[in-house]
This record gives structure tokens, C-alpha cells and sequence, in this order.
């Protein structure tokens, strides 16, 4: 890419830091050509930059596509295979002693990033106590148009929470699908723990920040059904629920301060909400007959949860809804899923395999 080399270099890029992009793959054939189009397009220094691909035993023709692909690729694409298969967690372990960028970047393999991305995030180091940067997710329909409901809505959520969160001092949850740590904060982690949380939390341990940046844009396809939602949300809150465990020391005021308060609060009481909302449905239906403000609440819980059926139905015909149907929807699906996954931990229950998200 001679045009962006040359307006690199008469911006001073020279001293750009090098940067490793590494991407985990279990059967990516459908969007791994793609992704890796896209991370050719990056503003950056193409003598700064490479990625690492590591196929986790792809069956359906993967390691093939980026071999295919390196060949041609303007910037280095290295392909790691690991069989047998582990998931992304040991993957990621393997790829990081073979990064030669001081910066690593996490990269999911649908993942599609803005040409300034990399430019963003790699900023955000020149504060020396920054260890990990997370950016700015948004969902897209399959013309590219946002997503304006129910997981879009939460995310706007969550993107203020760490704006605030930034403010602070820390930011507490990653995307996952765009971030960036200093290498030599990495620290390996066991194949069922969740990278996208216990790694940020692994960087906090240590005394340095975790910030986000809204401007290192990344757009990924909206999930078309609850289905599928439903899966992932078990799946990563039962894994989130033991990194918590794992990691409950940073729970202690008296040591992390605010940052203690904040991972109770986003964090242990989200995943805990299912309790209050099933305690507040019992209580309106048990107290609905005494009439006034009783009533009023039981009628209030039925409405929200008749929206959040058909919001429920309307997504699974593949309907356009509204706002007011998609957020009630959205909101029970990851209540519910959250009670599935508690379940689960109560069990003793820990899902290893890993099957990437699609959205």
C-alpha cells in the first residue's frame, strides 16, 4: 500500500511503535478472507504492523484461505495451527511469545475495524499507565446500516458506563473484538478462562489502567436470531462467572479502592440481577390484590413482559420491531441467560470448547 506509506512517513509515523494482530479461528472460511482485507487497509506503517492467525483444527477449509491470502498480503499474515483443538485462550497464549510488536491487538476473525483503529488505540500508550485499551463496538445489518434496538441499546449502555469508567481510572470489561495490551504485560492464562476478562484484570493486578476509545471503531453483524444470542450470553456469563471467582481478590476495597466498587457493581451484581428481578415478578403478583401502587406494579411487570414476547416472536419471524419491544426482550434474554449460567457455576459446570461468536 505505497499511499499510505508515504503519507506515514511524511507524518512523522517513523516512530509508531510495532504492533501484532493477532486473530484466533475455529472454522472462519466464511469471513476470515475479509477480516484479513481488512487489517491490509489499516492507516498504519505497513513495516510496523503483522498479524498472527492461529486456526484452532479448522475443518472447513480455513488454514488454507489465510495461507492463500499471505501470499499476496501486503503487510506479513503468519498462520499457526494448534491441534488438538484447545480454543482461543490457549491459542492466544501460543501466538503471543511468536508477536514481535511491543503492542498486541485482538482481533476477533468476523471482526471489522476502522482504518484509523489501529492509530487509536496505539495513542493511548503514550500514557505510561495505560496497559490495555479496549475500542468502540457497534452492530450493523447486513447493508452496513447500525442496529438501533435491543443489543445495540445495551451497548450504548455499556460505552457510557466506560466513558465514566475512563474517567475514574479503569474501565471494567473489554469488547474483545478490538484491543490492545503492552505485550509485556501479557500473562498466560489456564484454556478456560475468558481472555477478554481475566487479561484486563490480569493488567489491573499489576498497577497499570484499563481506558477505553470510542474513536478505534469496530463493526461486527448483528446476531439475526434470539437463539443464537441466547447461546453466547450463557456461554460468556458462566466464563465471566468464574473469572470473577478467580479474580475476587480485586473485589476488596480496602486494597483496589474504586476499582473494587466498580467490578461489584458492573460486574457481580449484573450477573446477579436475575435475583432482584424474579424477587420484584414474585412480589407483583403476590401483592397485586391489595389494590393502589400493588396493582400498578403487577400491572407494570405483566406489560413488560407481554413486550418482551413479542419482541421474542417478532425477532425470531424476522420482523422489524421497535425499541420498545427489543429492549424489554434483550433485557430478560441476558436475565435469563445470566440465571442459566449461575446454574451452571453452582454446579460446578465449566464450558471449555469454545465456539466463536457471529455477532
Amino acid at each position: 500500500m505505497p499511499t499510505v506509506q508515504s503519507a506515514a512517513a511524511s507524518s512523522g509515523d517513523e516512530n509508531l511503535p510495532f504492533v501484532s494482530i493477532l486473530i484466533a479461528a475455529y472454522n472462519e472460511a466464511a469471513d476470515i478472507e475479509a477480516t484479513l482485507a481488512n487489517k491490509q487497509e489499516l492507516d498504519y506503517p505497513s513495516d510496523r504492523i503483522e498479524v498472527l492467525v492461529i486456526s484452532d483444527e479448522s475443518e472447513d477449509g480455513t488454514d488454507d484461505i489465510v495461507r492463500r491470502f499471505s501470499a499476496q498480503a501486503s503487510i506479513p499474515v503468519r498462520l499457526y495451527r494448534q491441534c488438538p483443538r484447545q480454543g482461543k485462550t490457549a491459542g492466544l497464549n501460543t501466538l503471543v511469545p511468536a508477536a514481535k510488536g511491543s503492542i498486541l491487538l485482538f482481533s476477533d476473525a468476523n471482526s471489522h475495524w476502522d482504518r484509523q483503529a489501529v492509530r487509536h488505540l496505539v495513542r493511548c500508550f503514550d500514557d505510561p499507565s495505560t496497559g490495555y485499551v479496549t475500542g468502540k463496538m457497534v452492530y450493523v445489518n447486513d447493508d452496513g446500516s447500525l442496529v438501533g434496538d435491543g443489543c445495540s441499546a445495551y451497548m450504548k449502555y455499556e460505552n457510557w458506563l466506560r466513558e465514566k469508567e475512563t474517567e475514574l481510572g479503569s474501565i471494567v470489561g473489554v469488547d474483545g473484538g478490538i484491543d490492545a495490551m503492552r505485550k509485556d504485560l501479557y500473562q498466560p492464562l489456564r484454556a478456560d478462562q475468558l481472555p477478554d476478562f481475566v487479561q484486563p484484570l490480569k493488567v489491573i493486578e499489576q498497577g497499570y489502567r484499563v481506558v477505553y476509545q470510542p474513536r478505534a471503531l469496530l463493526q461486527e453483524s448483528a446476531l439475526d436470531d434470539g437463539g443464537s444470542e441466547f447461546s453466547m450470553r450463557v456461554r460468556v456469563s458462566l466464563r465471566a462467572m468464574w473469572a470473577l471467582k478467580d479474580m475476587r481478590h480485586l473485589m476488596n476495597p480496602f486494597t483496589y479502592g474504586i476499582f473494587a466498587i466498580q467490578l461489584i457493581s458492573h460486574k457481580l451484581l449484573r450477573y446477579a440481577a436475575f435475583l432482584p428481578l424474579a424477587t420484584f415478578s414474585l412480589a407483583a403478583l403476590l401483592l397485586a390484590g391489595r389494590g393502589g401502587i400493588y396493582s400498578l406494579g403487577f400491572i407494570g411487570a405483566v406489560a413488560f413482559y407481554v413486550l418482551a414476547w413479542i419482541g421474542h416472536t417478532k425477532t425470531e419471524g424476522n420482523q422489524a420491531t421497535s425499541v420498545i419491544l427489543t429492549v424489554p426482550y434483550y433485557f430478560l434474554l441476558l436475565n435469563y441467560a445470566s440465571l442459566k449460567a449461575a446454574i451452571s457455576f453452582l454446579k460446578g459446570e465449566k464450558k471449555v470448547v469454545w465456539n466463536p461468536r457471529k455477532g
